[in-house]
């Protein structure tokens, strides 16, 4: 009998369960390979689809109606040998990595791993007939020192699994006609780069030729060996280029396979692309975010529901979200976990890391801790002000020291001491708009969306601004270009946005007024006065105000924590009061469980082996991942191809454009009263367009969660 694992419904071409099994183990066997674990992977490959070979399965693949459960087989089989980690993969490899559960307890109906291992299979004995021995494999020591070590192991394997399992049922229903990678070399971006900064050699001020100071530090230090480090460079630095420069090198001189640079919102991913795409040419970058979940965990489905629209993170450069990185780490669907085993052997910059969420810091860095001690990882904490995290890391790495890529000589040169600082009693919102009115170049950014839109709709004269993710990027991109051509013209540009300026936002105002926050965005906020170092200090002024507004609950301590610094420092951008405020923030304030507050860290820790409940806790922006599509300017034809086509990858990119990320309250309440359209299970086309307002974007319909969304 000949057993067939795929038939494309086109063609009628054929799969056989042999093929699949034995080019599923090759592919998940060279993944795993980066990290030392090649055989592991290669059995793990072969086990997954053993219950194929079951007369049930194939009369399922031949059209009939029966419901085969095809995975519990190979898990049962890899159970029974003692090889855990693969029976979880080969138990989740379409349904997501289960719990454990509990052996007494769980009965076959449960969905744990104890339950899958309860329920009866159909026969599947006819494999031994392909294979009649099965290589053994044991999963190498370092991987067992821990719980810890464990549970990332099997989520490294797991994704070597899966995406192995995807790209070649992928190829086979393409007809090996799927195009992947053809990318350049690493090397060649180095190339790129070195010819972008060229000019930067010829410094004309001291600002300029600090920056080069800083540059040549960070590539003469670039072949340092793998490891954990810090970058902290004032706003003005140039640290996105210089970051990049080093990575580039470091890669090259450890040999390590690509950079993958994780900024902390989805705000300015765009932003951030088209800086690279400047340096390293269109298409370079693969930016990776999810504004809409279009991805597939069924691989036998690609033909109809187009796969490709997920990324598995296969190119050199890739440019992702905090939110993507850390909740695909710590997910267990296939299409979130298929990109894990390509983050092996990578540079990872964390831009702006003093953002890390404080409720899953202790996760968070519990996750980088296992890149960079078990599968090659370089990581750069890439910040203007650097947070107190190296208590957090010596648990997790404790023969690993961070080292700081940029010495303080240059950090601390006085040419970055750009801005006076002023407090301010409590300001009303009329009191508020009525100074910015008396100024002719101001911003004001203030902690939440919504008062962003309610200040603005005070402000009288020519010349007013809004900015905040309420708007799409293609809409923030024209605002900003607008503002950015006044400000360099002299002419009036008062400008009321939400933190989203503050990261890496390049503006220069002569006054920015600061609602109260955490030290660190205060000081970020001040990058955006006198950025060029062209005014004095008198002539430039960052307002710290209390606000008739409630911030939002997640940003209370970090705001509590700033008022003690600012009483106890009159700089606050010292290395003193920075060094007072996230000590205060993460060891005073917090404690230990509100570093990890959903108990990540510690379920994992213990032994818990719950993947599936681990990743439904981990949310880093809890009940904001839902999308509305605006049909405006080029997002009208891009939203009516969306409707009329299928969602392909260079479809979603471009539709990014015109997103406007929302909370479920506020998703619900607008498609409960008819003026979305949904096209997927969180995303909709907003149909009524009087509620998108050329100046602040979309409307509030009700109140914003508890969570922070710029």
């Amino acid at each position: 009998m000949k057993y067939i694992a795929h038939i494309d419904p086109e063609t009628g071409r054929e799969q056989t369960v042999k093929e699949h099994l034995l080019a599923t183990a090759e592919l998940a066997g060279s993944f795993a390979s980066e990290f030392g674990a090649e055989k592991v992977g290669y059995r793990c490959g072969l086990l997954h689809d053993i219950g194929k070979y079951s007369e049930a399965f194939q009369r399922r693949i031949k059209g009939a109606n029966d419901k085969v459960d095809h995975s519990t087989a190979g898990a049962q089989e890899a159970f029974n040998s003692k090889d855990v980690p693969i029976a979880f993969c080969v138990a989740g490899h379409h349904g997501g990595l289960p719990d454990l559960g509990n052996k007494k307890a769980d009965t076959a109906d449960d969905p744990t791993l104890f339950g899958r291992l309860k329920k009866s299979v159909e026969d599947y004995g006819a494999f031994k007939r392909d294979f009649e021995s099965m290589p053994n494999a044991t999963v190498p020591q370092e991987f067992c020192a821990s719980n810890l070590d464990a549970y990332f192991f099997t989520k490294m394997l797991y994704s070597c699994l899966v995406d192995a399992d995807f790209l070649d049922t992928e190829s086979f229903m393409q007809n090996g006609s799927v195009v992947r990678g053809n990318y350049e070399e690493l090397s060649s971006y180095s190339l790129k780069l070195e010819k972008y900064i060229e000019p930067w050699w010829i410094a004309d001020n001291e600002l300029n030729r600090t920056r080069c100071q800083i540059l040549r530090t960070l590539l003469d230090c670039a072949d340092s060996e793998k490891g954990l480090f810090s970058l902290t460079v004032p706003t003005g630095g140039g640290k996105t280029v210089s970051s990049m420069a080093f990575a580039l090198k470091h890669a090259e001189a450890n040999k390590l396979r690509r950079v993958i640079y994780v900024i902390p919102y989805t705000s300015i991913i765009d932003q951030t692309a088209d800086v690279f795409e400047r340096i390293f040419g269109e298409g370079s970058t693969v930016a990776h975010h999810a504004n809409a979940e279009f991805g597939n965990d069924t691989p036998n489905e690609i033909k109809n529901r187009a796969y490709l629209a997920s990324e598995n993170y296969d190119a050199p450069l890739i440019l992702t979200t905090a939110v993507q990185f850390f909740e695909s780490l710590y997910a267990s669907k296939p299409s979130r976990c298929r990109k894990l085993h390509n983050i092996a052997n990578s540079v990872i910059i964390f831009d702006e890391a003093q953002m890390l969420p404080v409720p899953y810091l202790t996760s968070c860095i519990a996750a980088i801790s296992q890149l960079v001690k078990l599968y090659g990882c370089s990581a750069v904490l890439c910040t203007a002000t650097q947070p107190a995290l190296s208590q957090i890391f010596e648990k997790y790495l404790p023969d690993t020291k961070i080292r700081e890529l940029c010495p303080k000589i240059l950090s601390k040169n006085p040419i970055f001491k750009r801005v006076s600082y002023k407090r301010e009693e409590k300001l009303d919102d009329a009191e508020l708009a009525r100074r910015l009115c008396d100024e002719r170049q101001v911003l004001c950014i203030v902690n939440s969306r919504k008062q962003a839109q309610k200040l603005f709709s005070l402000m009288e004269g020519e010349g007013v601004f809004h900015l905040s993710t309420m708007m799409y990027p293609e809409h923030r991109r024209s605002t900003l270009k607008t503002i950015r051509e006044r400000l360099k013209a002299g002419l009036s540009c008062r400008v009321i946005s939400t933190s989203l300026v503050e990261a890496g936002v390049d503006v220069d105002f002569p006054t920015v007024y600061r609602a109260i926050a955490g030290l660190d965005s205060i000081i970020q906020a001040a990058g955006r006065c006198n950025r060029e170092g062209k005014r004095t200090l008198e002539q430039s002024t960052v307002h710290i105000f209390e606000t008739e507004q409630k911030a939002p609950e997640a940003l209370q301590q970090n705001i509590g924590a700033a008022r003690h610094t600012l009483r106890n420092h009159e700089d606050p951008d010292s290395e003193e009061a920075i060094h007072d405020y996230f000590s205060f923030l993460l060891y005073t304030l917090k404690n230990e469980e509100e570093l990890d507050k959903k108990s990540i860290a510690r379920s994992v820790e213990g032994g818990a082996w719950a993947f599936r409940s681990t990743a439904e806790r981990f949310k880093l922006i809890d009940g904001c991942g839902y999308t509305i599509y605006i049909p405006l300017s080029n997002g009208k034809s891009l939203t009516d191809e969306l409707i009329n086509s299928r969602p392909t990858k260079s479809l979603m990119r471009k539709l990014g454009q015109y997103a406007v990320g929302v909370y479920e309250n506020h998703y619900k309440q607008l498609l409960n009263i008819g003026v979305i359209e949904p096209i997927a299970e969180n995303a909709g086309i907003l149909r009524d367009l009087t509620l998108y307002s050329e100046n602040t974007g979309l409307a509030f319909g009700t109140d914003e969660g508890k969570g922070i969304f710029i």
